[in-house]
Order: C-alpha cells, then sequence, then structure tokens
C-alpha cells in the first residue's frame, strides 16, 4: 500500500511498524534496524504521540487466554449515543466503543473477565436503558487478523530481515497462557503506557527490576499479553473506517475469513455467532475507495451472501483507554 499523507513520511510509517513488532523496543535498536540515529528515532516517536494519536499500550489476549469477547450493537436514539458510549467506555471489560450509523448505533467490543460481569451488561444495566432501542449481540468464535498481527505491517516497509532484527528474542513459553492476581499491578501500568520502564514497574509491583522483566517477558511470550499500537488512520491517508457484518456460506467461512485477512484494507476480521457470522474491520482513502473494495476484493470472494456495512462516525474508545478529545 501507499501512504498519503503530507504530514508524515515513510520512515514515520517504518516507526509505526517496528513498535507494532516490538512496542518495548528501544529507541536505540530501533534505530539501528532503521539506519538512523537514537534522536531520530525519539524526535519522531514524540511527534506521531503529540500528533498523530500514538499509543503503545498492553492488551490482554482474550483469544490465547481463553475468555469470551462479545461485540454488541447498540442501537439507540441519536441523542444518547454519545452518553452510553462514554458510559460503555468507563466499563474495565470494554476495550473498544465506537458511534456508528450516523450516531444511532454503538459498537462496543467487550471482554468479560466473569459471567457476572457479562450478565451485569447484557441482562442488567444496557436493557434497563430508556434510550437504548435494540441490543444485538455477536460473540466471537475465531480471529482471522489483529490482535498481535498489526494493520501497518500491510504497507511491507520493513524488509524480512528488518522483522527478524525487531521480533522481541523470547523462547515460547509451554502450557496455557495465564495471568495471575499477582500481575494485576504489572499490567494495570503497562495497559497505561507499554514502554513504561522496569524501575516504574518495579515500584507499582513491589518486585525487584530482574523479576519484573522475567514476569514480563513471560508473559508476552506465552501470547498471554502483546504490546499493541494505537494511532489516528487518517494521518496515514485512510481517514474512512467502516465495520463490515458479512454473512458468508457455512462451507466458506473459513476460506472467506482467511482471503479477508490478506486484504490490504482489512484491520480486523473474525468470525462470530448472530445474524452475521462473520465481523470485519475497513479502512479507506475515501468514500469512493471503500465502494471500490466492497464491490471488487470483498464482492468476488466465493461464499460471501452478504454485507451490511456501518461507517464509523468517531471512536470513543480505542485499546484499553476512553480516547481524548483532541
Amino acid at each position: 500500500m501507499r501512504m498519503e499523507s503530507d504530514t508524515f513520511d515513510a520512515l514515520d510509517l517504518q516507526l509505526l511498524s517496528a513498535l507494532e513488532i516490538d512496542g518495548r523496543a528501544s529507541f536505540s535498536r530501533i534505530a539501528a534496524v532503521l539506519d538512523v540515529s537514537d534522536q531520530t528515532v525519539a524526535r519522531r516517536y514524540r511527534r506521531l504521540c503529540a500528533e498523530g494519536g500514538l499509543r503503545v499500550v498492553a492488551i490482554r489476549d482474550a483469544h490465547r487466554l481463553g475468555h469470551d469477547q462479545w461485540m454488541l450493537r447498540v442501537r439507540c436514539t441519536p441523542d444518547s449515543a454519545v452518553a452510553i458510549g462514554d458510559a460503555l467506555a468507563k466499563r474495565p471489560d470494554t476495550n473498544w466503543v465506537g458511534l456508528t450509523s450516523g450516531g444511532t448505533e454503538v459498537l462496543c467490543l467487550t471482554r468479560p473477565r466473569s459471567q457476572g460481569d457479562h450478565d451485569d451488561l447484557l441482562l442488567g444495566k444496557l436493557p434497563r436503558t430508556p434510550s437504548v432501542l435494540e441490543i444485538r449481540a455477536h460473540q466471537v468464535l475465531h480471529r482471522f487478523y489483529g490482535g498481535v498481527h498489526g494493520w501497518v505491517r500491510k504497507f511491507g516497509v520493513l524488509t524480512a530481515d528488518q522483522i527478524a532484527a525487531l521480533r522481541p528474542r523470547t523462547a515460547p513459553v509451554p502450557g496455557p497462557a495465564r495471568i495471575g492476581p499477582e500481575d494485576e499491578p504489572l499490567l494495570a501500568v503497562l495497559e497505561r503506557d507499554g514502554r513504561a520502564g522496569h524501575p516504574e514497574l518495579q515500584r507499582a509491583t513491589g518486585r525487584s527490576e530482574s523479576a519484573v522483566k522475567r514476569r514480563l517477558t513471560s508473559l508476552i511470550a506465552s501470547g498471554a499479553v502483546y504490546i499493541d499500537v494505537e494511532f489516528d488512520n487518517e494521518l496515514l491517508g485512510f481517514p474512512v473506517a467502516a465495520m463490515l457484518w458479512i454473512t458468508a456460506a457455512p462451507a466458506a467461512l473459513h476460506s472467506v475469513g482467511e482471503a479477508l485477512a490478506g486484504h490490504d484494507r482489512i484491520a480486523h476480521a473474525s468470525a462470530t455467532a448472530g445474524t452475521s457470522n462473520i465481523v470485519a474491520s475497513a479502512l479507506a482513502r475515501s468514500t469512493a475507495d471503500l465502494y471500490a473494495y466492497l464491490s471488487g476484493p470483498l464482492g468476488h470472494l466465493d461464499g460471501v451472501q452478504h454485507v451490511e456495512v456501518t461507517p464509523f462516525l468517531r471512536r470513543v474508545k480505542q485499546l484499553t483507554y476512553p480516547r481524548p478529545v483532541r
């Protein structure tokens, strides 16, 4: 893909791609791989944070942890969408909230940590909200793309050698991924700032610096946690975003999902239960570009029976915290 932006250049894109591979990589290591100075990387990073909405945070991988995920479609009266979205963004069991359909629908990705969280949201608070007209819940069954696989890598700005040099040097941890109560102070810091230094993590946890390093390395190597990046897509020349609710023939469900994972315009795709069986998020340069994708690569996939498109109005919460007003 080509980046179309007057503000950011190819080096910024390389830096974003490097952070997707290892969000905790030191500026010196990134600089060596990109063949620039440490000061250049640090300066570009600070500018991306200030002007491009860049945040690096730790994410609990529900897929690897075996936790349920639900995508909720909350249809509501237009005058209440913002308030409902803000209320959902404040909940600790949500990690993505957006407004779509001209402000008449709130989308929410929730990861309940207990059955009580799930029941409280789906059977308690939301149904009792007078301005909520309808709730559709789609359980996430399988991830085709997203999570540890970031969208920026689809630009192909790093060579295979650069990618290999940036990958964290950790051996896989045998056994199932696990997060224990003792990990919560550590994750509380990393979910705010995935690049927090070891001294800060030591102060938050009361552990020695070496113990903090070992546990963080183990959490990442096991797949329980990964370091993700958030940024403003419009600054890369992709201001248009939409959620795609796709119905595929059951026999074609996996092949359609795998094909979507390879499409440049797709930032995330999962199989779900519900009225559709695949949900995907698409990014485009313009509404014409979105139409070209829908009528071209997506429309030509064998097995696709129906597609509903809900354009984003704005994101209320992404990753772990509500988005700041910019």
